[in-house]
């Protein structure tokens, strides 16, 4: 099956007519004119999901994302707004009660209850990534793999939009005590000093592109200095091309960010703009398509990725066109990630086999130039899994799997095997191949 796709050239000038950023949060739900439309039950089911789990969006969404003739079934909508299924039956039922209550303080222990039970930071985020310094942590910072350093400053620690099946949910919340960030900008040099083997440093959040340019650059410029030569590759992780493509073309200090992205590059560091897209119609605005096109004219090169996600993107056709997509407007397919044990897992979570049989189908439909994708790919404790096959050795039906990354350098790409199980979601269900008591990195 070949994709055929369309990549209009039509240019946006910067002083075509822009709208101002208008945002809606779980207390302005029901004011969105859309929402008011839908039956009663429905905005009753998104008023309880989105006590517990963080809801944000904004009008570009709203507008040119969603097709509102039958929301429920529209991918962006489901990307964007609560459902009633993305907390399980108990949980909604213990939120739905104590909001009947109207009594706060049973409101608040609840949903910090069930809060508690999601798995707020998964793959030891908070146990095992958190650097230290003189034994005191850093909270602003997460260095699971030698060569990477994460950086979350404080003042991008929010989205032009919400994910609903995003992994830092917990980030959005406003509860400080599971929040990372940084409270100070000097944290992360202090610690690029000290780490001499760190190559790359990744800003991320939330989405660090919701600051402003010049906070931006009070973070990004002390890392072109001589002293820092040893940081090759600057990452940027943000979904702003889908979200909010303005803040690359219209904004008031659209140019200023393009000119930093430039300074970026003509320093002699290679600048990764990690885009996270889900779904084929994030591409489709010619606005959405412009931003694309300032951000590589700047020298940056843009990589995607994004989990598979039911209700979403559990299509290969949807995968194909998405990567083909891409290809043709320049941006490299870097990812699919299987998604994470964590949050509203259990509503979007595609078991392993078909994760793997739905990757094999989407990249038997695209050229070997938008083959680039790995995966399907566990970002898991131990590091980042990929499910490479499925096979039989020895009359055992088995998963193939390697290491993309791990936390010890010498399991990556190091093949290993899993007994095939078709329920299994997550690498903690699989259980080791050929009479195996374990795997070789449960040491």
């Amino acid at each position: 099956m070949s994709i055929q796709v369309r990549v209009p050239v039509q240019e946006l000038s910067e002083t075509s007519l822009a709208p101002s950023f208008k945002v809606y949060t779980a207390r302005h739900l029901e004011q969105i004119p859309q929402v008011q439309r839908l039956p009663s039950q429905i905005r009753q089911e998104m008023k309880v999901v989105a006590s517990v789990l963080p809801f944000r969006v904004n009008q570009y969404v709203i507008d040119d994302l969603i097709d509102w003739r039958d929301p429920i079934a529209d991918p962006i909508f489901q990307l964007t707004f609560p459902q009633k299924g993305m907390l399980k039956p108990a949980h909604y039922q213990a939120v739905e009660a104590a909001l009947a209550t109207e009594d706060a303080a049973h409101i608040k222990a609840t949903i910090a209850e069930v809060r508690a039970q999601l798995n707020p930071h998964p793959a030891g985020q908070l146990e095992q990534n958190i650097p230290k310094v003189n034994g005191e942590p850093v909270l602003g910072l997460q260095h699971k793999y030698r060569e990477t350093v994460l950086f979350f400053p404080s003042s991008g620690q929010v989205c032009h939009s919400y994910c609903t099946f995003c992994f830092r949910w917990a980030q959005f919340v406003g509860d400080p005590s599971l929040k990372i960030a940084a409270k100070e900008s000097s944290q992360l040099c202090d610690y690029l000093r000290e780490h001499p083997e760190v190559t790359d440093v990744l800003i991320t959040g939330g989405d660090p592109l919701v600051m402003k340019t010049k906070n931006l650059r009070a973070y990004l410029e002390p890392l072109l200095a001589p002293e820092f030569d040893h940081i090759r590759s600057i990452r940027l992780g943000s979904k702003a091309l889908t979200f909010w493509p303005y803040r690359f073309v219209t904004d008031a200090d659209a140019q200023d960010l393009l000119a930093l992205l430039r300074e970026i590059v003509a320093a002699g560091k290679h600048l990764a703009f990690m885009a996270h897209y889900n779904h084929w119609r994030e591409l489709e605005t010619p606005i959405a398509r412009q931003a694309v096109a300032n951000v590589r004219a700047t020298g940056a090169q843009i990589r995607s990725q994004g989990p598979l996600l039911r209700h979403i993107n559990d299509h290969p056709a949807d995968w194909a066109r998405l990567w083909q997509t891409q290809v043709e407007l320049g941006i490299q397919p870097y990812y699919m990630f299987v998604e994470r044990d964590t949050g509203a897992q259990h509503y979007f979570e595609v078991p392993l086999a078909q994760a793997w049989q739905i990757y094999r189908q989407a990249m038997q439909q695209v050229s070997g130039i938008a083959r680039t994708a790995r995966g399907p790919s566990m970002s898991a404790t131990p590091g980042k899994v990929e499910i490479q096959g499925v096979t039989e050795i020895h009359g055992e039906k088995v998963f193939v799997l390697r290491f993309i990354q791990g936390r010890n350098p010498d399991w990556v790409q190091r093949p290993f095997f899993a007994r095939y199980d078709e329920q299994a979601t997550w690498l903690h269900h699989l259980k080791p191949a050929f009479g195996e008591s374990k795997f070789f990195f449960e040491d």
